[in-house]
């Protein structure tokens, strides 16, 4: 019996050892709508088979709708596996990525053999399936991906410490940059609510009529390089959401040099400076705020503190940094998956290997 363990675990760290092994992405199916988690998640499975691990993501029915050709060159040939397809088969050197939304698949998952990691990166969306009472380790999971340090503080509070974090920031692609061509008098605007996109945009219409020559863009459904390619030619984008924990639209927005107005999130991004946007915490004053940049913008008397605030942004959050941070952490993520199977040698078994 031992030594059968001692040939599955020698040969499992073999493998890890020698980049044979998958990492597996979960995802939820968006019906092919672009939405920056998940596109996230598909720069860390392009990035990881570039360096020559082999990721992919792993989704629940046959009919999920892929949005690799969304995101644009190299994203369409990454390899997709459905559960549904009873195709999938993990071993233990094998990794699972599990977004912190997906409690149920944490718990259906407990008897694999494969190290799971969890992948955070709305905090609010952790206790969307979590039993009450119940804890990551419950589930057997320690290991945390997240995006930001404000994000890794709460996790491990929320946890005790029960748990590692590791934080892999968001980055912004390069095609968000400025226009070279005149701004148009277009407001681009995201809301994680769609009622509130609603609410703004005709409030703005009722108040101002003066102004309804003005074109407000939901930014929804929208290819990636499109995305970028419409806001850059926007005079102002708005942005609402309350339980934001990075805030990639801004940040995007910012690259195009495009000031942002926007209500600050209950988890303030740690990017976010009372001087580098349009900030309010009062939902209700934001159509008023948009008409008052919008004449400050036809009159060209922006605040220019507000650009030069802009542009300490703009070199963060790039895709070079991304991808050595990815590097890292992934590496070290193998590396402790080798000491931890190791670990789990027969004691005889480890002081032979230490004595050799």
């Amino acid at each position: 019996m031992e030594s059968n363990i001692k040939n599955l675990i020698e040969e499992s760290v073999s493998k890890l050892e020698n980049k044979d092994f998958k990492i597996f992405f979960f995802v939820m199916d968006t019906k092919g709508n672009t939405i920056a988690s998940i596109a996230n998640i598909y720069e860390h499975v392009k990035v990881l088979r570039e360096l020559g691990y082999d990721a992919q993501i792993l989704h629940e029915k046959n009919d999920y709708a892929p949005i690799g050709e969304s995101l644009g060159d190299g994203y369409s040939n990454i390899p997709h596996v459905s559960i549904e397809s009873q195709q999938l088969k993990v071993n233990t050197q094998d990794f699972i990525i599990i977004p912190e939304i997906f409690a149920n698949v944490m718990e259906q998952t407990v008897n694999l053999p494969s190290k799971r990691i969890i992948f955070v990166q709305s905090y609010d969306y952790i206790f969307e399936m979590l039993v009450p009472g119940k804890n990551w380790a419950d589930y057997g999971i320690k290991d945390v991906i997240t995006i930001s340090e404000k994000q890794k503080e709460y996790v491990e509070n929320l946890f005790s410490k029960r748990v590692n974090a590791e934080v892999i920031p968001v980055s912004i692609p390069e095609y968000f940059k400025a226009s070279d061509k005149p701004k148009k008098p277009i407001i681009s605007i995201y809301t994680r609510d769609q009622r509130d996109l609603v609410k703004i945009y005709k409030t703005f219409y009722l108040k101002f009529p003066h102004l309804k020559w003005v074109s407000f863009r939901d930014m929804r459904g929208l290819s990636r390089e499109n995305f970028a390619k419409s806001l850059a030619e926007s005079c102002l984008a708005v942005w609402v959401d309350k339980v934001s924990s990075f805030g990639t639209f801004p940040l995007e927005a910012i690259k195009s040099d495009v000031p942002v107005l926007g209500l600050v999130p209950d988890m303030v991004p740690e990017w976010m400076s009372d001087k580098n946007g349009l900030w309010t915490h009062d939902p209700l004053v934001i159509s008023d705020l948009i008409a008052n940049y919008f004449q400050a913008w036809l009159e060209d008397s922006e605040p220019q503190e507000l650009y030069e605030e802009m542009g300490k942004l703009k070199d963060s959050y790039s895709t070079t940094e991304q991808r050595e941070k990815i590097t890292e952490v992934y590496d070290r993520i193998v590396k402790n998956r080798i000491e931890e199977l190791k670990s789990q040698l027969p004691t005889e078994m480890v002081v032979e290997e230490n004595n050799a």
